[in-house]
């Protein structure tokens, strides 16, 4: 059987595909595309998903200053200008009560601790914001537990009975409160919020009170706080923790 000589013949081109001729401009151009496909396939990848995410970004997004916590500040902290910083977010991050100049908190007591970067809103500040989403009516009462090692046990949000001594006499004189919690002791209020504790120390005390260790702030109605008020002025108020809502 003849057997018929094979030639090898040259590619056509440097690439396949590519005409032999292909060595001017747009030649070489198509070298490189055909070389780096995979890159340039990439990079098209990458510019299509920037393009998608900047389209979703509205471009005049409404900014907002706010004031929050330039480090963490325990319960009590006066608030000065190293306490706080002001950053401009967009105005939906903001919460409903936070605070965009820093002079109107400028010697407020905080009444909750803050971690850094926590906005400064009414709810952690202690006065009148104390009293927020409490029934109306209600009445923050200060008073000074015979047991100050109470203070150690209490947080904002704590449920406690206000129960006075045997010796106070309360039973006789409060209109419907008979419950004993034992010995002669009268519950003045039940399960009322603690909005604030003192801290160990002056500076832990209530606003401007200058002495105010010692102290727990409750939530109460106006019929309960003259009650609780001179109880507690007679030394004889004792607070008994509760989870009864």
């Amino acid at each position: 059987m003849p057997f018929r000589r094979l030639i090898a013949r040259p590619f056509a081109g440097p690439y396949p595909g590519l005409p032999s001729g292909s060595t001017g401009p747009a030649g070489r151009v198509r070298r490189f595309i055909v070389r780096h496909r995979r890159l340039l396939a990439a990079l098209a990848c990458c510019a299509a998903a920037g393009s998608a995410v900047e389209a979703l970004v509205p471009e005049t997004a409404v900014r907002s200053a706010m004031v929050r916590a330039a480090r963490d500040l325990p319960a009590g902290t006066v608030l000065n200008a190293g306490t706080l910083e002001t950053v401009r977010v967009p105005a939906e991050a903001v919460p409903p009560g936070a605070h965009k100049q820093p002079e109107a908190l400028l010697g407020r007591r905080l009444a909750t601790p803050l971690l850094q970067g926590s906005p400064v809103t009414e709810v952690s500040l202690a006065g009148a914001g104390l009293l927020i989403g409490s029934p109306p009516g209600s009445v923050a009462v200060p008073l000074r537990p015979a047991d100050p090692s109470v203070l150690d046990l209490l947080g904002p949000g704590q449920l406690v009975n206000v129960v006075a001594g045997a010796d106070g006499a309360w039973g006789s004189t409060a209109a419907g409160d008979t419950t004993a919690e034992g010995g002669g002791a009268v519950v003045l209020a039940a399960s009322v919020p603690v909005l604030w504790v003192s801290g160990g120390d002056a500076a832990g005390g209530w606003p401007g009170s200058g002495g105010g260790e010692g102290l727990v702030v409750v939530a109460a109605d106006r019929d309960n706080a003259a009650r609780l008020t001179a109880a507690s002025g007679s030394g004889g108020v004792y607070l008994v923790l509760t989870d009864d809502g």
